[in-house]
């Protein structure tokens, strides 16, 4: 009777010793996505002003900068943090369309405020990639300790499942094709 007492006693002390490890580990992850929100954020708050200060000069590039413009409210209006991970990755892609757009301007590449918009966007650019590395890194964590034994019978027992990692689009290694 003893030892059925100590098994039942050690089995609670583990199953309240991983579900706080869980816990840990899910709030780094929800933390981790919040900095790359952080970094979105400081990201879409340059874009207008960036679009402003390019359609000065290239005005017939309305399609461009149109797609900017949608690619920044998709991203808004996304609910889960999938749907966030891929308006993210639109954007990205769509902002790398705008600066080769720029490559046709001189004068906008020398434009004081351009370069100013650019050389912020790349920092934040810059942030957003290091807060993506740090999430994908927190998640790895989080969902290699829920599926590692014995950890994995109380995961599944408080309803723990798999966080997904921040994935590049395919594509996204592309040059972007600008044709006039």
């Amino acid at each position: 009777m003893i030892i059925i007492f100590i098994i039942i006693i050690v089995v609670c002390f583990m199953a309240i010793s991983f579900k706080n490890k869980f816990v840990v580990l899910l709030s780094r992850v929800k933390n981790a996505w919040s900095q790359i929100d952080v970094q979105l954020q400081r990201r879409f708050d340059l874009i207008p002003n960036l679009v402003e200060t390019v359609k000065g000069y290239a005005a017939h590039e309305k399609g461009t900068l149109e797609a900017v413009i949608a690619a920044r409210n998709q991203y808004v209006s996304a609910g889960s943090v999938q749907e966030k991970m891929e308006a993210s990755n639109q954007l990205t892609g769509v902002l790398r369309q705008l600066f080769a757009v720029s490559e046709a301007y001189p004068d906008l590449k020398s434009n004081t405020n351009f370069l100013q918009l650019q050389e912020q966007l790349k920092e934040v650019e810059d942030k957003v990639a290091y807060a993506r590395q740090f999430y994908n890194d927190t998640v790895t964590k989080y969902n290699q300790s829920i599926q590692l034994f014995p950890a994995s019978l109380f995961a599944g027992l408080f309803h723990y499942v798999e966080e997904p990692l921040f994935q590049a689009v395919t594509g996204s290694q592309e040059v972007p094709k600008v044709k006039f």
